[in-house]
């Protein structure tokens, strides 16, 4: 949130900032370094401006990097055409728009937190219980559906995306997969019986792919769950 004080600090061209053009700057500059790479006075240097002016608009580094994050979320806002299709079509589509905004900021994935709490976070939420109210799902199902929808999109992206970013970097995601299916080979079979089958498709696999299959099952149930709920 834009900082309200009464001047800015001594040195700062705080007049000359918004957060919308620091955010800009952060996303660039985590695209290109990642988030240990980013720091207060590389991004001041970036924006021909001193630290202080950037505390003007922002508390700290973990502020500016769920902005920035949030802000990627609306780059999927922006690749969602929003058509007048049906609402499982709508969901779907919204969803693949998150994940690859996320697989191009991969960085991002981690910080988009639930439930939310930023505007481009809450436009997402929003957005896919609107889809999910035009379903013929019940009223009192679209809140645990549509949070289900979303902690399905932003916790999956998350967990195929951002162990890109805390692995070396000097290893690819294809020699990281390796290396890791050459382990699930070494497991016992008879304890291990279906990852030792498994270390193929975890080589050649592509992350979209996985992504898709997941959530295709998970849209296939909203007919299903539009009929009475099963027993407890």
């Amino acid at each position: 949130m834009q900082r309200t004080r009464g001047r800015a600090p001594t040195g700062g061209r705080a007049d000359a900032l918004s957060q919308e053009l620091i955010v800009e700057a952060a996303v660039a500059l985590l695209d290109e370094l990642g988030e240990r790479g980013l720091t207060f006075r590389l991004l001041a240097k970036q924006l021909k401006t001193g630290p202080g002016a950037l505390y003007w608009h922002v508390s700290n580094k973990d502020e500016l990097v769920a902005l920035a994050a949030d802000q990627v979320l609306g780059h999927a806002f922006a690749a969602d055409p929003g058509s007048g299709e049906d609402a499982g079509s709508g969901l779907r589509a919204l969803a693949v728009a998150v994940f690859d905004a996320l697989d191009r900021h991969p960085w991002a994935a981690s910080h988009v937190s639930a439930p939310p709490t930023l505007a481009n976070a809450l436009r997402l939420l929003d957005r896919i219980g609107t889809l999910v109210a035009g379903t013929a799902l019940p009223a009192e199902r679209h809140f645990e559906v549509a949070t289900a929808i979303s902690y399905y999109i932003t916790g999956v992206s998350a967990q195929i995306i951002a162990p890109r970013t805390v692995h070396d970097a000097t290893v690819s995601r294809d020699a990281f997969l390796a290396r890791t299916a050459r382990r699930w080979e070494a497991l016992d079979a008879a304890d291990y019986p279906f990852l030792t089958r498994a270390t193929e498709h975890l080589r050649d696999h592509a992350d979209r792919d996985q992504f898709t299959t997941g959530l295709d099952l998970l849209l296939g149930g909203l007919n299903t769950a539009a009929g009475p709920r099963p027993p407890v």
